[in-house]
């Protein structure tokens, strides 16, 4: 074969390769918040469902910012996407190596830890998400609610049902004035 005839044979190929990698990075950035980097709801969901699943010690959070919405609309929505994006550090940085994070929407975030004994505690997750984000100069009051669910506490350890105990202890910790964790 002379090389006129092998690239023509190679083009086609190299080119369904680029393509291939080329949707290959969208759909993982589709995945991806693209504000904080975290995974979206749709990307964290499956990951979320296979280690519930797979670790009995695992542990379920969700994460609620109290009065977003004033510091929206007191100080902007660039001030906001900055205490998201901190909030999201925040909450990766204390799931570490052995947890998924997720921005499920707005000012909501989930998180499972395989084995939360390897975490500083919820006591030190809800002292880092409560510390005031810097912005601009200004320094801007955060809190969080959050809730969680131990696995071994479901009947049955499915994802929906560790997600709707944890809501629960979110609005329970909510109810019972903020910076709270149930």
């Amino acid at each position: 074969m002379d090389t006129q005839t092998i690239a023509a044979a190679g083009l086609p190929a190299l080119g369904w390769a680029f393509h291939g990698g080329l949707l290959l990075r969208r759909l993982a950035t589709a995945r991806r918040d693209p504000l904080t980097g975290l995974h979206t709801r749709a990307g964290w969901t499956a990951r979320a469902e296979r280690l519930l699943a797979k670790h009995p010690g695992a542990l379920v959070l969700l994460v609620d910012l109290n009065d977003f919405k004033a510091i929206n609309d007191t100080h902007g929505h660039a001030a906001g996407d900055t205490v998201l994006t901190a909030t999201a550090r925040r909450l990766a940085d204390w799931c570490g190596r052995r947890g998924v994070t997720a921005r499920l929407g707005g000012d909501e975030f989930a998180a499972i830890v395989t084995d939360p004994s390897h975490t500083p505690g919820l006591s030190a997750l809800q002292a880092a998400l409560d510390q005031p984000v810097d912005h601009n100069g200004r320094s801007l009051p955060v809190s969080a609610s959050v809730g969680h669910c131990h696995r071994q506490n479901l009947p049955v350890p499915a994802l929906t049902d560790a997600l709707s105990a944890a809501d629960s202890a979110m609005y329970a910790a909510k109810g019972h004035g903020r910076r709270n964790t149930r």
